[in-house]
């Protein structure tokens, strides 16, 4: 029997996921309130703050498909999320699995917000090296990155062997 219930165990994603959700939303508040679409502001020799759309999914996919891809990406977010919610649940006392699902989760919430409220998701991190830049990027595609990381990583570490009863 799992130690955590249900509840609780919702409780505890969201003291990770809610705050994920906040800083993502307050750095790009602070991006769009002083920069303009398409600006690109210098931080180091590898390291600018931009601000540019991305109407697609990571890396830019679909981004320039036509505009049905943002109801996709809605409503495949919302399932996703409401599939990593019921795993919370599931797995409770799998302790790294958690952690990564809470991080995706809230950077999942995150980009929600802004493929809702804007039609697209605000990205301002953009990283470069001789003349070749990454994609930008954002806190939320940080913490789904994140998470993800944990994901694969617990996928190669032994799991704890179920306790039997004394």
């Amino acid at each position: 029997m799992n130690p955590i219930s249900p509840g609780r165990s919702i409780a505890l994603a969201l003291l990770v996921a809610i705050p994920i959700i906040l800083i993502d939303q307050w750095t790009k508040a602070q991006v769009t309130t002083y920069l303009q679409y398409g600006d690109r502001v210098p931080i180091t020799s590898f390291f600018n703050l931009v601000l540019v759309y991305n109407k697609g999914a990571a890396f830019s996919f679909l981004s320039n498909a036509g505009g049905w891809q943002r109801g996709f990406f809605i409503v495949l977010t919302l399932l996703v999320c409401v599939m990593m919610v019921w795993m919370l649940i599931k797995y409770r006392s799998e302790t790294r699995f958690r952690w990564g699902l809470m991080f995706v989760l809230g950077g999942a919430i995150g980009n929600l917000i802004d493929r809702v409220l804007l039609g697209h998701v605000v990205d301002f991190l953009d990283f470069h090296w001789g003349g070749w830049h990454f994609w930008a990027f954002n806190v939320a595609d940080s913490a789904i990155t994140l998470g993800a990381g944990i994901l694969i990583v617990d996928s190669f570490l032994p799991k704890k062997a179920a306790q039997s009863p004394a």
